[in-house]
């Protein structure tokens, strides 16, 4: 695995080490791996903080140090250091850091809520939903629960046919027939708590 540090992060983190004790380099971890609520982040690691398990990844400038929880969700995660208007700041996009990569050859139901959890609910946060993959019917369709501002939405079956249906099915033409939203697969009955 190797995580994409540009130049000018590179640069930024070198500044900063310069400044702290001899042989520190830094450390990219995962705050709650694996869940809706991980958060990535970089700090110092003195010599004395290295752990046996941990992975050392190599750059220009320094070592990277990552610990053995964080690195499955660390996966194809890049740092950049980028100066606008605004100022500058230090971005990490990690897009496995709530859900680890599957396998390619992992069951089409972890696939799908792989796709689902990376790909479409980031999309779907910006407009306070989400959806969740209930069950995948033996005739391939993927049962979805809409949640947050999804649910009762009159755009629902817009947002259903045209945009995730139609991702799911590019991305597993041949293995998937369809999406079917939770309630209509239960033929409208919707139960409240």
């Amino acid at each position: 695995m190797y995580i994409q540090i540009s130049d000018s992060a590179q640069a930024h983190f070198r500044k900063l080490l310069d400044q702290q004790e001899e042989g520190t380099n830094i450390r990219i971890f995962v705050v709650n791996p694996g869940t809706q609520n991980a958060e990535c982040g970089v700090s110092y690691c003195p010599p004395n903080a290295v752990e046996a398990s941990d992975t050392e990844l190599k750059y220009d400038l320094f070592s990277a140090f990552v610990d053995e929880i964080s690195y499955p969700f660390l996966e194809a995660a890049e740092l950049d250091f980028v100066t606008d208007d605004m100022g500058s700041q230090l971005t990490l996009k990690a897009p496995n850091a709530k859900m680890k990569k599957v396998a390619d050859d992992a069951p089409l139901i972890e696939r799908v809520d792989y796709v689902i959890q990376t790909q479409i609910n980031p999309q779907l946060a910006s407009h306070g939903g989400r959806i969740t993959l209930i069950e995948l019917t033996d005739d391939g369709y993927a049962v979805l629960q809409f949640g947050g501002g999804c649910n009762g939405c009159s755009m629902v079956d817009v947002t259903l046919k045209d945009g995730i249906e139609k991702q799911l099915l590019e991305q597993f033409a041949g293995e998937l027939h369809g999406v079917r939203d939770i309630t209509e697969h239960q033929h409208g009955e919707h139960s409240y708590y």
